[in-house]
């Protein structure tokens, strides 16, 4: 009797599983499919400036309602572009990441059209301590002495200024990974500048020191300095300027002392009579 009630509710069991399990697929059935696509993929990591080859690259399913924009769909006419930026193992791939057809591998795929790249020397110190990573933006400090010849300062004076302000690290020596997280101590620096930035910058190195300043990368405010001298950073006062010469005055009046008027002497006072002579008359004073 109770085997007879234990099979009972085992078969009771199963019924009610195989009915949830038909409930359920006719539900997922009556769903609407999502549609996939496939687009290209990187295959493994990849840095920017290289040449892309078909073994770092490959095709994978991606649902059709989160395509990213600009997606690519076809490996084979992607052999031997150029990237600008890195990708990491499984991201897709996009126009906007590769450098224009015909761009050979290398820095010059970096460099923005009507842009230059530069080098300068650095140390760990005027590196930022090697945090001046390529994708950084960097101020630049040139410190030089100041020619005399201006009327306020007619002596020459040591001065530090910011001469170029958020400039693109490109390359960090030879390395142009865009690791943000490790530090490199490098003794070179390549910039993305204007050609006019390029003759300031070359101009900078060769009358003073150049220093590196990080700055945010979201930060586009900029940093209007006079810069720093000697007698601002000890907070002395400048120094006056010299007097005006006095204006010389034409008039002849104005430059010679006013001349005394002479008056005459008063004559003493004299006796006179009238002479009559026939018809004329005078005057006549003793």
């Amino acid at each position: 009797m109770k085997n007879r009630r234990a099979l009972l509710m085992m078969g009771l069991a199963i019924l009610l599983g195989l009915m949830a399990v038909l409930l359920a697929s006719h539900w997922l059935l009556r769903q609407t499919p999502v549609g996939k696509g496939k687009i290209v993929v990187a295959a493994a990591d990849v840095n920017l400036g290289q040449r892309l080859t078909p073994d770092m690259l490959r095709l994978t399913e991606w649902p059709a309602e989160s395509l990213p924009q600009g997606a690519l769909q076809d490996p084979q006419p992607l052999a031997g572009r150029v990237l600008k930026s890195s990708m990491l193992r499984g991201e897709p791939l996009s126009e906007a990441k590769l450098a224009p057809v015909g761009t050979l591998g290398g820095l010059s795929a970096l460099i923005t059209e009507g842009r230059r790249a530069i080098t300068v020397r650095v140390n760990d110190v005027i590196g930022v301590a090697g945090f001046a990573l390529p994708g950084n933006y960097v101020d630049i400090i040139v410190s030089t002495q100041q020619d005399a010849g201006d009327r306020n300062f007619p002596q020459s004076r040591n001065i530090s200024k910011i001469v170029l302000e958020r400039i693109l690290v490109l390359a960090v020596a030879q390395e142009v990974g865009r690791d943000e997280t490790k530090p490199r101590v490098v003794n070179a620096v390549t910039l993305e500048v204007t050609p006019e930035q390029a003759e300031n910058l070359d101009l900078a190195r060769s009358v003073g020191s150049l220093s590196l300043v990080l700055r945010n990368q979201v930060d586009p405010q900029p940093g209007v300095t006079a810069g720093a001298t000697k007698l601002t950073l000890l907070g002395e006062p400048p120094p006056a300027p010299p007097a005006a010469p006095a204006t010389v005055m034409t008039v002849a009046a104005a430059v010679s002392p006013p001349r005394p008027v002479m008056r005459s002497k008063e004559e003493p006072p004299r006796d006179c009579s009238a002479l009559i002579d026939g018809t004329r008359q005078s005057r006549v004073c003793f």
